[in-house]
């Protein structure tokens, strides 16, 4: 028989075993999440997509113990389109939320509250958001509390209104070349103010590497790229590309190059340019890493790393974005998991991913199911290596419905916006596309044109877009198919 002594020495035995298993239990299980989006930064200005004349050493190292994805595109590569597609899981002629009519339509409210955030802050997140927001939200900013309990807009501190730290970082005598440093700073003092027993979604947007103000171009990295020499793509024209579709002629992409891109020096001062502001982000990133290891977080933290959309640096004879090409549409993705075992590291994975995968992929990271109203899919089985390719897609849609003209009439004023778009139609001036991306292929077709203007790319042949298929009689099966998965995508994500 068990003595007093005894039993008083296993019942403290069994309570010190115990003090581990209920702090463990304290700890958040869902996950941490934070998704870094750059602006206009093309999928191959980062190291570990290939690039050697760009210093992106922190973003390179959450590639090699993340996962990587090759084969990643916007399905729709312009800013305010591209960003709501990525909060809702939606596509462009879904939520139809861009710059220019008819396409320009206000997100309602109710249609938000299926965003990543909102459904996060459901789920018992805490949800923030630092930097370039640029989503046609109904509602004034006062409403954000809905979605969001930490919430800076460019130099504009909303939540929490009245933090000491915020004041600080956006005080008003700051240089502004250091926009994307207070991005950094405010990134930091949201995980200051993080409570320990809740779990965090984080989603900050940096201006950077947009390129066409100073406000991102730091000092010392400027100096660090000051004699770098650019790689110069394949498909980058000097002055005008004759081969490009007439119908590009009033594309703002067109006369763009003509100011930035078209000559040699042009495109250097461009190109480095854009280097050294993702070398300022690699910077903050590397902060943003430094602070989770601080905190004893990055084991359950998940990083999600992007961008808006690409642009051409003169590739095809095209500065800016929005169009079809890989360029502007390819994604730069990846996505590191504090929780994923070795074999999940350092992994690249081919498979074809659309930008209305962002959403759903984050909610589900959450816990939490993905609504209906999202129409990409979870990332999810990718991650974790047991996703059933048969059940995959290997075609994704791309669309884009920016015009320049009509851009310029609406900031005009003008009234009847829909006489302009007929105009514009009528006179063969509208680049409005849609198509599709293969693994093998691309394809696309300007559908106001008149007559509607085809391009059909073999990628494994010609994977920089410079020799166009479409009436070559040798590829017509595979035009039939392309335009049928075009219809059949199209019809299946439009709004219905």
């Amino acid at each position: 028989m068990m003595n007093s002594k005894n039993l008083a020495l296993i019942a403290l035995s069994l309570l010190v075993q115990a003090v581990p298993s209920f702090a463990q239990d304290t700890r958040p299980k869902q996950p941490n999440i934070v998704f870094l989006m750059t602006d206009d930064q093309r999928w191959d200005m980062l190291g570990c997509y290939g690039r050697k004349d760009v210093i992106t050493p922190n973003i390179d190292k959450l590639a090699e113990k993340g996962v990587v994805f090759d084969n990643a595109f916007y399905a729709v590569a312009i800013c305010m389109p591209s960003r709501t597609t990525m909060f809702t899981g939606r596509y462009f002629s879904d939520h139809r939320g861009g710059f220019t009519y008819p396409y320009n339509r206000t997100i309602p409210k109710n249609e938000f509250a299926e965003s990543y955030p909102a459904k996060l802050k459901e789920a018992g997140y805490r949800t923030g958001f630092v930097g370039k927001f640029n989503v046609r939200l109904e509602g004034n900013r006062a409403s954000f509390p809905e979605y969001f309990d930490f919430f800076v807009e460019g130099n504009a501190v909303v939540l929490p209104k009245d933090d000491p730290g915020l004041k600080e970082i956006y005080r008003k005598d700051r240089p502004a070349n250091e926009r994307t440093l207070k991005k950094g700073d405010a990134m930091i003092r949201f995980l200051e103010t993080q409570p320990k027993d809740q779990p965090f979604c984080l989603s900050i947007s940096f201006d950077a590497v947009k390129n066409d103000k100073d406000d991102d171009m730091y000092p010392p990295d400027v100096e660090v790229f000051k004699d770098m020499v650019m790689e110069i793509p394949e498909n980058w024209v000097e002055g005008e590309n004759e081969e490009l579709p007439d119908v590009l002629d009033r594309c703002r992409g067109t006369y763009l190059h003509a100011k930035r891109t078209a000559t040699p020096e042009q495109y250097q001062t461009t190109t480095r340019r854009f280097a050294v502001q993702g070398y300022t982000v690699d910077n903050q990133v590397g902060r943003l890493v430094a602070k989770l290891e601080e905190m004893g977080v990055m084991d359950n933290t998940i990083i999600i790393y992007t961008s808006d959309n690409g642009r051409f640096h003169g590739s095809h004879g095209l500065f800016d974005k929005a169009l079809l090409y890989d360029e502007s549409v390819k994604e730069p993705l990846i996505v590191f998991d504090g929780r994923s075992p070795e074999s999940r590291r350092g992994v690249r994975v081919d498979a074809m991913v659309s930008s209305t995968d962002i959403a759903p992929t984050i909610v589900s990271l959450g816990g939490v199911e993905p609504p209906a109203a999202m129409k990409g899919k979870s990332l999810t089985g990718l991650l974790n290596g047991d996703q059933d390719m048969t059940k995959w897609r290997d075609t994704v849609l791309m669309e884009n419905f920016f015009l320049q003209d009509m851009y310029t009439a609406q900031n005009k004023k003008v009234e009847d916006l829909e006489k302009v778009n007929q105009e514009i139609i009528a006179k063969n001036e509208s680049y409005r596309t849609r198509g599709v991306r293969t693994e093998r292929f691309k394809y696309f077709k300007y559908y106001e044109a008149i007559p509607p203007v085809e391009e059909l790319y073999d990628l494994d042949k010609d994977p920089h877009e410079m020799n166009n298929l479409a009436a070559n009689p040798e590829y017509a099966p595979v035009m039939a198919d392309m335009r049928k998965r075009t219809a059949d995508l199209y019809e299946e994500m439009k709004a219905q």
